[in-house]
């Protein structure tokens, strides 16, 4: 595909990164230093206004299959998507990053009508993934398959967990459910029944929904009274507290920012909300912190939303979950104490890593652990070469596993003699160096 991107911040930058090896990619922007970031990728760079139409056209407008408008700003990234249409009378495609609650109200959504073909809130996306993991209290990652069918839990393993030092051989799975991927470290192991698990492990686990009933038990110590304290205001924290309050949690909120407390007050009359500074020992104090189940900071500052964290882990809060802008930052965040960070650069990447794959079957890709492996939703079709052939003669890559096949309404997890039949939904783990072969299976 040829795919025009606008906008080389961080965003704009991963997604170049994850498409130019199988993609003519070109991209645009007014930011001299982030032109020159990406410029280290074998990728058209022009340095300007991305709405301009001479921009455009230098860009390949005419032959572009995809514009995708990642700039920071909502207005721009609109007028992006509008140009781009016209000037090919409606035959690009279009993405939107658009953040303002009075254009989108879904994570990810449809405005064709308006010259988009797809719209993505990335702030939207970021609280609702973190009202998942809150709902799952021991989770450090929440996904849905085939419409909700089938589950994927990513889980740290602490040192009292009965899973500790076990094959997964001699691990007493629910039906329906298995351990898809293993990150060590900075290794990523797709297990066989041989791997042990240890201590400090962070292991996704896959299955339908009713396994997971009994999966929790294994990484819970005692029963949660929901109680969340959430640390800024912005868009992301009302997106979260809007889930939360809807869903029974008892919530306190801090920010800053006076009048957007009165807001918050006026629309959301139940949660207790605090003028204040969330790194303000005192404050946390009198909101009796340390009875919090989670603490949740995602305010726009990196290192308040750190610190934040930091502070009320030290005063005994089970989990906490700090919002990362600068994603470099992910890995330093856990490493340092932070039960779970998230940024939400990835809902967008996703998105559009889904629309370049279509072709293929893929129905939704998922990044774990930053980009150290992916999970495919892809749908087998007739003719590929996955299909009507056992598991075990197929010479599936190493790095890759078909952890779950959903037939209708049946779910499968399957063994060597297993053979995929068209229309079969299939969920796989695997690293990003073999995803290109796994996707030959589905071509």
């Amino acid at each position: 595909m040829h795919i025009i991107i606008i906008g080389a911040g961080d965003v704009g930058y991963h997604l170049a990164k994850g498409l130019y090896h199988n993609h003519e990619v070109s991209i645009i922007d007014t930011d001299e230093e982030a032109c020159q970031k990406a410029s280290e990728l074998d990728i058209m760079v022009i340095h300007g206004n991305g709405a301009n139409i001479k921009r455009l056209e230098n860009a390949g407008i005419n032959e572009s299959d995809l514009v995708v408008a990642v700039t920071n700003h909502d207005e721009f990234n609109i007028v992006v998507c509008l140009t781009s249409k016209l000037l090919t009378d409606n035959k690009v495609k279009t993405i939107a990053r658009v953040s303002n609650p009075e254009y989108i109200d879904e994570p990810v959504t449809v405005r064709e009508k308006t010259g988009m073909d797809i719209m993505i809130c990335p702030e939207l996306s970021l609280a609702l993934e973190m009202f998942e993991i809150l709902s799952v209290p021991s989770a450090v990652h929440v996904e849905n398959f085939v419409g909700g069918l089938v589950k994927m839990i990513e889980f740290k393993v602490d040192e009292w967990n009965f899973l500790v030092n076990k094959a997964l051989k001699d691990i007493p799975f629910p039906q329906g459910s298995m351990i898809s991927v293993i990150f060590r470290k900075s290794d990523v192991i797709i297990p066989d029944g041989n791997d042990v698990i240890q201590s400090g492990d962070r292991i996704a686990m896959i299955g339908k929904e009713e396994a997971f009933s009994t999966i929790r038990t294994w990484f819970e110590k005692e029963n949660l009274s929901k109680r969340v304290l959430v640390v800024g205001g912005g868009k992301v924290g009302l997106y979260l507290i809007r889930l939360l309050s809807k869903n029974g949690f008892n919530i306190t909120i801090i920010d800053n920012d006076k009048k957007q407390c009165e807001m918050i007050a006026e629309v959301l009359p139940d949660v207790l909300t605090l003028n204040g500074d969330g790194t303000d020992i005192t404050l946390l104090e009198e909101v009796n912190t340390s009875a919090m189940d989670a603490v949740v900071s995602v305010t726009n500052s990196d290192e308040k939303n750190l610190l934040c964290s930091l502070i009320t882990k030290q005063m005994g809060v089970n989990k906490v979950i700090a919002r990362v802008d600068r994603t470099e930052y992910t890995q330093l965040f856990e490493m340092v104490g932070v039960d779970v960070a998230m940024s939400s650069r990835d809902a967008t990447i996703n998105e559009v890593m889904k629309t370049t794959l279509l072709s293929t079957g893929i129905q939704s890709i998922t990044m774990l652990e930053g980009e150290k492996a992916e999970v495919f939703e892809l749908t087998a079709k007739q003719g590929s070469k996955i299909i009507k052939k056992q598991l075990k003669n197929l010479k599936f890559p190493k790095g890759a596993i078909i952890s779950t096949i959903v037939r209708g309404i049946e779910i499968i997890i399957p063994d060597g003699n297993i053979q995929i039949q068209p229309g079969d939904d299939v969920i796989i783990f695997t690293k990003p160096e073999v995803v290109s072969k796994v996707e030959g299976f589905f071509k």
